[in-house]
């Protein structure tokens, strides 16, 4: 059996990889984090499948399921939010399986913050504003950030910046990286993006603290940094597309 680490998009059934519905309609298990995921994704598994949420598991609990699939011959669908690249607990998980001798593989999703830049209808690299993107988190009640990732090296890039994990610290946050972007740096904070319920907020660093907490928003949001969410964005021209490139046929 395989145990196939598919990622889940942000959470709307229709924003899955073809590959990750035939996955899913075709394993007679699936382990899915069901704080974050809308429950229509589930409608892609089969009627008869064994639907286990594990967002009360730990990941020794997580792992003996997968051993009892594999036991019993059945390839396995582990659903991870998002993208299994980012925040997905993928190497803890795949190095216990690795353990056990148990095969795996990975199908790609739509990662959290593509989806919030859709949304917003923002591209996150503007030419001659920003060209860079920096994913990262803020660490309260978690695992210890490295302390070259303080969130003052990454404001000093003037990169954007998408936070996850870190909504409840929001006005922490956002004093930090005043220092390295400004007060009136343009920032939005997407709520569960593309499932029912989402919400949107724009603001700056000097005010999205009291928008957020005004919200009661605790979990399952994004929250992206800098210039390139200016509404609108004044940008130069991409030399890609520039009329005046010579372009060899």
């Amino acid at each position: 059996m395989t145990v196939h680490f598919i990622g889940a998009g942000p959470g709307a059934a229709d924003l899955l990889t073809v590959r990750a519905v035939a996955l899913l309609g075709s394993s007679p298990v699936c382990l899915y984090a069901g704080t974050y995921l809308d429950p229509q994704v589930l409608a892609h598994c089969a009627p008869d499948a064994e639907l286990i949420d594990t967002q009360h598991l730990n990941l020794d609990q997580i792992t003996e399921h997968l051993v009892r699939a594999d036991r019993a011959g059945q390839d396995v669908a582990r659903l991870c939010s998002g993208d299994p690249s980012i925040y997905s607990a993928l190497t803890e998980q795949t190095r216990r399986l690795d353990a056990h001798g148990i095969a795996w593989d990975v199908t790609p999703g739509v990662p959290a913050y593509a989806a919030a830049a859709a949304l917003l209808g923002t591209e996150l690299t503007v030419p001659e504003v920003v060209q860079s993107v920096v994913l990262t988190r803020t660490q309260a009640r978690s695992t210890a950030m490295p302390e070259s990732e303080a969130l003052v090296n990454f404001a000093a890039t003037g990169a954007t910046l998408v936070l996850h994990l870190a909504i409840t610290r929001i006005r922490t946050l956002a004093a930090e990286l005043v220092a390295g972007y400004s007060p009136d740096c343009p920032v939005a904070v997407v709520y569960r993006a593309s499932q029912p319920g989402q919400l949107i907020l724009r603001g700056t660093l000097a005010g999205i603290a009291d928008q957020v907490e005004a919200a009661e928003l605790r979990q399952a949001a994004i929250i992206l940094v800098g210039k390139a969410l200016e509404d609108p964005v004044s940008c130069a021209e991409s030399h890609l597309y520039d009329p005046a490139r010579t372009r060899h046929r």
